[in-house]
């Protein structure tokens, strides 16, 4: 299984958060891995969720599976906009 980085992509209004570009944390199986000193948003987790495991399996999936079109995701506040990029990473690589 992969490792998932989550980063913030762009911040285009009032993140409640205090989401800057380039915040991450990583998702690897059932972990969470949070920077020291930094946290997350448990409302943009939550909406996120139900895509980590099958973003994690990619590779294993037929071609034309939608999952090989997740690149991003947006945080379901409508005033913050912020946006996710969601990568697979190799379990070296941070």
């Amino acid at each position: 299984m992969h490792k998932v980085k989550i980063t913030v992509k762009s911040v285009k209004g009032f993140c409640s958060a205090g989401y800057r570009e380039g915040d991450h944390f990583f998702i690897e199986g059932s972990k969470l891995t949070i920077p020291e000193g930094n946290h997350i948003c448990i409302w943009a987790l939550q909406s996120m969720m139900p895509v980590f495991p099958i973003f994690q399996e990619r590779d294993r999936l037929a071609d034309d599976h939608w999952v090989k079109q997740v690149k991003q995701f947006s945080c379901p506040d409508p005033k913050g906009l912020v946006q996710y990029r969601l990568e697979l990473i190799d379990d070296d690589s941070s």
